[in-house]
C-alpha cells in the first residue's frame, strides 16, 4: 500500500473514536468520509457495496462489529479493514524528547484495565516521563500517537481495537486475565480471547501475563515476539525467575533486577515497594486486595520493560489515585434496623463478571447487598454467584437483561434474598435500588454496586449510573439524617 497521502480512506463510524480519525486524517489522507447512517454530521447516510471497492482502506470504530455489512464488503472488495490502533501505529511521529516514536507499553484483559493503566503513567511521571495514558481511557491512540510532546505511551486495549489490528510492535505488551466477555461481539470464546493475544503480537522487550491464569501464558506462547522478546509472569506470590511478585509483604522484581556484582546470577531481586505503599488502596477491612496488588504488579512489570527504576515505580504506586466509579464509597448512611451505619460502594466500573467477582470478593463473608444487573452482553454468570455466594446477604436486581442473572443465583444462591427493580421507569430506578438496598441491609453491612453488566440498557455509561448512584445515597443520607 502506498503512502498514507496518496489513499482514499472510509472511516465507518462518528463516535469519539470515528471523529477523532477523521480529524487526524482530514490532513493526511487524499480523501476521507465518514459512515454513519445514524447521524446527520456524517459525510454519508449509506454506502453500497460497489461503493466500498472505491476506497483503498476501511478503518473501523470499535462499537462496529465484524460482521458489519461494510466490513463484509470490504473484505469481499479486497479492501483491507484497520483499527484505529492499526491506523496509529502507522501515524506515529517522532518524539521531540527522543527524535524517535514514543514505544507503546500497552495492556489489554477483561478487567482491570483502567487502573492498571493508570498505576503505569503514575510510575512513567514518577519518572520524569512525559508520558500519558490512551487508548481505551482518555485521549484517543490516534491523536496521542502525533504528538511530539509525548516520550511514551500507556495503552490500554479492548478487545475491540484489537480485532482489526496486524502490524502494532509494543515495547511490551500485557494481558492481566481473561474471562467470557463481549461474546455477542466477537460471537466465541476462542475469538474474544484471540483478540486480547494480539496485545503480543511482535513484542520487542516483555509479554508480560498472569501466572494465576494459563490462559495468558498460552496467548504469549502462541505470539510472533521480536527476538529476544521475554515472557514476564506476575503473581501475587513470590515470583519466578523471570517474574515480579510478591515476597512477605514486598513487591519484588526478578524478571529486569541485575545484580551490580555478578549481572549473571538470577536468585535475587530487586524491590519495587511494599504493600504499606498501596495503603490508601486498602478495602473496607483494611487489607489491600489481591486484585489491587496484581495490578500494580503488572504495570511495574511494564514500567520496569521500559527501564524505570525501582525507586520510580514505588513512588508512583504512593501517589496513584484511583479514578471515579471504583471501589469508592460515597457514603455511610445510618442503617434502617438499628444502630450502626452501612457503607455504600460505587464500583459501576465493574461492567462483566471477572470485575465484580473481583469487587466481591474484597468484603466479609455474608455482609454484601450486591446491587447488579444491566445489559449482559451474553454473558453467562454462574462461576461468579457460585464463587461470590458466601458474600451476600441480598440481591438488588436493575436492568432490562436479568435473566442470566436471576439463573445464576436461583443455581447457586437460592437461600439469598433477590429483589428486583422493575425496569419500567429508568429515571426513578437508582433510586428505587438505593432504597431497597438500604432496607435489606443490616449494620456493618455494605450495598455495593458492582453491576457485572454494561449499562446502556438504562444509562448513558457505567460513569452516569456511578453517578446515578452516588447522588441517590447521598439524597437518601439526608432522609435519614432528618428522620424522614
Amino acid at each position: 500500500m502506498g503512502p498514507l497521502t496518496d489513499l482514499a480512506v472510509l472511516v465507518a463510524g462518528h463516535g469519539v473514536t470515528g471523529r477523532a480519525v477523521a480529524s487526524v486524517l482530514r490532513t493526511r489522507a487524499a480523501r476521507v468520509v465518514t459512515l454513519d447512517a445514524g447521524d446527520p454530521e456524517a459525510d454519508l447516510a449509506s454506502i453500497g457495496a460497489g461503493e466500498v471497492a472505491t476506497f483503498d482502506v476501511v478503518v473501523a470504530s470499535p462499537g462496529w462489529r465484524p460482521t458489519s455489512q461494510v466490513f463484509v464488503d470490504a473484505a469481499a472488495a479486497g479492501v483491507p479493514v484497520w483499527s484505529e490502533v492499526e491506523l496509529a501505529w502507522r501515524l506515529r511521529v517522532p518524539s521531540a524528547a527522543t527524535g524517535e516514536p514514543a514505544p507503546w507499553l500497552a495492556l489489554t484483559g477483561t478487567n482491570g484495565k483502567t487502573t492498571t493503566v493508570e498505576m503505569l503513567l503514575s510510575i512513567l511521571e514518577a519518572d520524569g516521563r512525559a508520558a500519558a495514558a490512551v487508548g481505551n481511557v482518555g485521549r484517543p491512540l490516534v491523536v496521542a500517537v502525533v504528538d511530539p510532546s509525548l516520550e511514551v505511551l500507556a495503552i490500554e486495549l479492548s478487545s475491540f481495537q484489537l480485532h482489526f489490528t496486524t502490524s502494532m510492535s509494543p515495547l511490551a505488551g500485557a494481558v492481566l486475565n481473561v474471562a467470557p466477555d463481549h461474546l455477542d461481539w466477537h460471537g466465541t470464546f476462542e475469538e474474544y480471547a484471540a483478540a486480547k493475544g494480539k496485545v503480543y503480537h511482535q513484542a520487542q522487550v516483555a509479554c508480560v501475563y498472569n501466572v494465576e491464569d494459563p490462559l495468558t501464558e498460552q496467548l504469549v506462547r502462541d505470539a510472533d515476539v521480536v527476538e529476544g522478546a521475554r515472557a514476564v509472569g506476575v503473581t501475587v506470590g513470590a515470583p519466578g525467575r523471570s517474574g515480579v511478585g510478591l515476597v512477605e509483604g514486598v513487591l519484588c522484581d526478578r524478571a529486569f533486577h541485575v545484580p551490580a556484582d555478578d549481572p549473571r546470577r538470577h536468585d535475587s531481586a530487586a524491590e519495587l515497594g511494599s504493600l504499606d505503599d498501596l495503603a490508601h488502596l486498602a478495602g473496607p477491612d483494611g487489607a489491600v486486595p489481591s486484585h489491587v496488588v496484581f495490578d500494580a504488579l503488572a504495570a511495574a512489570a511494564l514500567a520496569r520493560a521500559y527501564g524505570v527504576d525501582a525507586g520510580s515505580v514505588r513512588e508512583g504506586l504512593r501517589g496513584f489515585r484511583p479514578g471515579a466509579h471504583r471501589i469508592a464509597t460515597v457514603a455511610q448512611v445510618p442503617a434502617a434496623g438499628g444502630a450502626g451505619t452501612v457503607a455504600f460502594v460505587d464500583d459501576s466500573k465493574a461492567t462483566n463478571a471477572h470485575a465484580a467477582s473481583a469487587s466481591l470478593g474484597g468484603f466479609a463473608p455474608g455482609t454484601v447487598v450486591w446491587v447488579a444487573g444491566g445489559l449482559a452482553k451474553g454473558a453467562t454468570f454462574d462461576e461468579l454467584v457460585r464463587t461470590r455466594a458466601d458474600r451476600l446477604r441480598a440481591v438488588v436486581l436493575i436492568g432490562a437483561d436479568r435473566s442470566a442473572l436471576l439463573d445464576a443465583l436461583g443455581r447457586h444462591a437460592g437461600d439469598v434474598p433477590v429483589v428486583e427493580v422493575d425496569p419500567g421507569d429508568t429515571g426513578t430506578v437508582m433510586q428505587r435500588a438505593v432504597e431497597t438496598a438500604h432496607r435489606l441491609a443490616r449494620p456493618g453491612d455494605t450495598v455495593l454496586l458492582a453491576p457485572a453488566c454494561a449499562s446502556m440498557d438504562q444509562f448513558a455509561s457505567y460513569a452516569a449510573r456511578g453517578d446515578a448512584f452516588a447522588e441517590q445515597t447521598r439524597l437518601l443520607l439526608g432522609r435519614v439524617g432528618d428522620g424522614r
